[in-house]
């Protein structure tokens, strides 16, 4: 049943139908995510409801996305929706080689140019361990610039015979028949297949089987017949088992005897003395060409110095700026006498002669070659120097299992290629906190290039099946909508630490950015070489970004493994350290309890790795928050950014906590501008914004700011409460009681107590700020509750001795809200008591 145009499968809508055979149906449609012709492939409903040859045609289809090669169709995607099962395919402009051999005639040595592609192509799928199985001339298209491009690898496998419509079988069809005289199965085209294939010997069929088929090609190319047509369909397969081979010179006297030996060889019945290697005929075929093409360049030499007149250069220059018959008349015939008389000139004298006599004329022609040697200039030169990339977003791979528990894997790849690609100079890298906005989201890459404003867009799928993993990637370009490069990896689990290196090293080189020898081996840096310590690490990371108490306790868990496995692994004690870091403020533990444990892992991963970013930026933070270090915080915070510019989380810190709880506001601000930059659709980056504005104490931009980063997420509670600070400390307390609770409802964070129980105090409800107090009093005997929320609680109550005790218990604590002493406007009410300018001095923050 043929499929309406407008109708859509997944992301693609179907345009028209291309054609059908027996193993398909073939359609155009657009892929509207990256908005591009494809050519979809859709199974037959009764091939979809046998879950054997629904397993083999994915499985091949799996096999043949992996081959990444300029003449073989690339497979985008193999996928299903609703009944129909399909392959998106490349869709090639041009017509099959079957056309060219019998419609268009192409001569031999055109047809050997494009055979000898199709044998390049070949050699790659065998090298990779892939047979075709059905090559024939239908199966070869040539594009419209002159490239063969090989169709339809392994799908004969899932077809059945096919009858013509008068019940005949149809010799052009490919067939799939069981033998009941021999046993096995019948797989290929008649006429194209080979004597294994006709026997049904499937156990013997390997590479040599194509070779066997490929030799039916050349023999059809250089005679315009098939080398074995019989009677029907079972007399031409008789024939390919017994019949002799046949000679070219029998249909085509001029044949070249080197072709004829190339294609005996191919056809040879006994697979022994058949090539082993289709590269070995490519080559000879190469050689036979260039050959072939030596003999016609001399015969046009011979024609050329024989006829009567030979062509200056300067006429060949002029006559390709198009003025050529304005600028001189024809010659005359060599051997006349007014040739004779005339004085043998140089090309220089003719032009200058010619220039003399036709003034204007020559003046626009030599202008018009002017420009066309600038434009040559610019398009071979400047463009090529200006196709550097300079920014890529590297959209979240798609776990194709829906596996929750493999989740870890997709998310770790996605953020270790991240990572890997933020070491290269000049390249800004979206950080991973933007890019997963995306994540389970129909999105077309095209549109998210654009709206993170990047130049390249990497996708990626994973699929695992026990221990063997299928990684596919595709790298974009958004400007030209085209595609970069794509990639397929059939790799073991325990060998995605390669992979990963692999996809960087890949991407850094299309990118067609120039980098040092030093940078490539940071983009691909080993930093174990323990598979299983890998995947441990990416599970601690997982759970790391999802920024939960519970999720953060469960990523120490996981760096700790990963550490057991590999004592030497910098990366795990670089996460362990981001981890500890984080535990206080999320409630997981105490300040005293978690920020030792931060810096002795920064400092284990910095022994191992002194270039490691991450750790320094750890360190720093620990410095800061925890030793009320500035001056060694600013040192750990700009190494890390000198070693990866890219790094959003070393801006980020740097600039909400360093640079503005010292008053720096400016550089806060810059500083966090440049990590909204790299991390565009990051929450807790844009909040921030807003909450560095709010410390300058400007609250407008405060606002303005926060607003905006709810209508990004209205479920990020941070968000709102920020939001709330900053209409309290306008006045505006109806707002801010609103924003706190709409906080309080998504988060029972203990801080949003704190603020709304500040607000009810500052607005004159002082009754529901004491209920407030009692509820975070309460909370803070279940768990872990800073002691600076209660004085923010009793600093809006005006009960400056219990401020001050809380604030002593703050200090004793070591929490990092002892930083913030000097900024916060909650504080304020406490400034002229001379209790707070000592507490400032004791903690001697500068």
């Amino acid at each position: 049943m043929t499929i309406p145009a407008g109708t859509r499968l997944g992301r693609y809508e179907v345009r028209s139908k291309l054609g059908a055979g027996g193993m398909s149906e073939v359609y155009l449609a657009q892929d509207t995510q990256l908005r591009r012709n494809v050519a979809l492939k859709l199974l037959p409903a009764k091939f979809s409801q046998n879950e054997e040859r629904l397993r083999r045609f994915k499985q091949e289809a799996y096999a043949v996305a992996a081959l990444n090669h300029p003449n073989i169709a690339h497979i985008y995607e193999i996928g299903e929706t609703g009944d129909h099962h399909f392959i998106a395919m490349e869709y090639i402009e041009g017509v099959t080689l079957r056309e060219k051999i019998h419609r268009q005639h192409e001569p031999l040595e055109q047809l050997l140019k494009y055979l000898t592609q199709v044998a390049e192509g070949l050699t790659k799928a065998h090298a990779e361990g892939i047979i075709h199985r059905d090559l024939k001339p239908d199966n070869i298209m040539i594009t419209s610039d002159g490239y063969a491009k090989i169709l339809d690898f392994g799908l004969a496998k899932l077809v059945e015979r096919q009858r013509g419509d008068g019940g005949e079988s149809n010799e052009g069809d490919t067939i799939l028949m069981t033998q009941h005289s021999v046993p096995g199965t019948v797989m290929g085209t008649v006429g194209y297949m080979s004597p294994e294939q006709a026997q049904g010997r499937v156990q013997d069929i390997d590479q040599r089987s194509d070779i066997f088929s490929f030799g039916c090609i050349l023999y059809e190319a250089a005679t315009g017949k098939k080398a074995f047509k019989g009677k029907d369909a079972l007399d031409s397969m008789h024939m390919i088992v017994y019949a002799p081979t046949p000679q070219l010179k029998d249909i085509n006297a001029d044949a070249p005897e080197e072709l004829q030996k190339i294609v005996c060889r191919c056809l040879e019945k006994d697979v022994e003395k058949r090539y082993h290697l289709i590269r070995d005929v490519a080559i000879e075929l190469e050689e036979l060409r260039q050959e072939l093409k030596g003999t016609a360049s001399a015969h046009s030499q011979r024609s050329t110095h024989s006829s009567a007149h030979s062509v200056s250069s300067s006429d060949t220059i002029l006559r390709e700026s198009g003025l050529a018959k304005s600028v001189h008349t024809q010659p005359p015939l060599s051997g006349t006498a007014e040739s004779a008389a005339m004085p043998q000139i140089s090309s220089a004298e003719y032009i200058v002669n010619n220039i003399k006599r036709h003034r204007v004329a020559s003046i626009i022609g030599l202008l018009l070659m002017l420009i066309a040697a600038a434009s040559l200039f610019y398009f071979y030169y400047y463009r090529k120097e200006n196709t550097a990339f300079d920014s890529i977003a590297v959209l979240p791979f798609v776990n194709q299992n829906g596996d929750p528990e493999s989740e870890y894997i997709s998310d770790g790849l996605t953020e270790s290629t991240i990572n890997s690609l933020t070491q290269l100079p000049d390249l800004r890298v979206i950080a991973r906190s933007s890019v997963f906005r995306y994540k389970g989201k129909e999105t077309d890459p095209i549109a998210v290039g654009k709206e993170l404003g990047v130049r390249a867009v990497l996708t990626g799928r994973i699929m695992q099946r026990g221990d063997n993993l299928t990684v596919s990637v595709e790298l974009v370009d958004v400007r030209d909508n085209k595609q970069l490069w794509g990639e397929k990896y059939e790799r073991k689990v325990a060998d995605l630490l390669a992979v990963q290196r692999e996809i960087a090293q890949e991407i850094s080189s299309n990118l067609r950015t120039k980098i040092s020898g030093e940078v490539q081996n940071r983009v691909t840096k080993r930093y174990t070489e323990n598979a299983e310590a890998y995947q441990l690490y990416l599970k601690g990371r997982y759970f790391w970004n999802k920024r939960t108490r519970d999720d953060l306790k469960k990523s120490i868990e996981y760096f700790n493994q990963s550490i057991e496995r590999d004592p030497n692994y910098a990366l795990a004690f670089a996460g362990m350290a981001d981890a500890y870091v984080l535990f206080p403020g999320y409630s997981v533990s105490s300040p005293q309890d978690s920020y030792p444990k931060a810096r002795a892992a920064a400092k284990r991963a910095l022994e191992i790795d002194e270039g490691l970013a991450e750790a320094h930026a750890a360190l720093g933070l620990e410095l800061f928050a925890y030793e009320w270090n500035a001056a060694e915080a600013i040192k750990e915070f700009r190494r890390a950014i000198e070693l990866n510019p890219n790094y959003a989380t070393a801006h980020h810190w740097y600039g909400n906590q360093v640079l503005l709880y010292t008053g720096r506001f400016d550089e806060a601000i810059a500083a966090m501008k440049r990590a909204q930059e790299l991390d565009p659709l990051s929450l807790i980056v844009n909040a921030d914004v807003g909450d560095t504005y709010f410390y300058a104490r400007q609250y407008d931009k405060a606002i303005e700011q926060l607003l905006k980063t709810i209508e990004m997420d209205q479920s990020f509670y941070y968000a709102h409460y920020e939001l709330g600070m900053a209409y309290e400390m306008k006045g505006l307390y109806p707002e801010a009681i609103a924003a706190y609770k709409q906080a309080r409802a998504l988060n029972n964070d203990p801080r949003v107590l704190a603020l709304l129980g500040h607000a009810y105090a500052a607005s004159g409800r002082r009754d529901e700020a004491l209920k407030m107090l009692k509820q975070l009093q309460e909370l803070a005997r279940q768990q872990y509750v800073p002691a600076y929320h209660f004085v923010i609680l009793y600093a809006g109550l005006v009960d400056r001795d219990q401020a001050f005790q809380w604030l002593e218990k703050t200090y004793q604590d070591r929490t990092s809200r002892m930083t913030i002493l000097q900024v916060d406007p909650f504080l304020d009410p406490l400034r002229s008591d001379p209790r707070f300018t000592e507490m400032v001095n004791r903690v001697g923050l500068k």
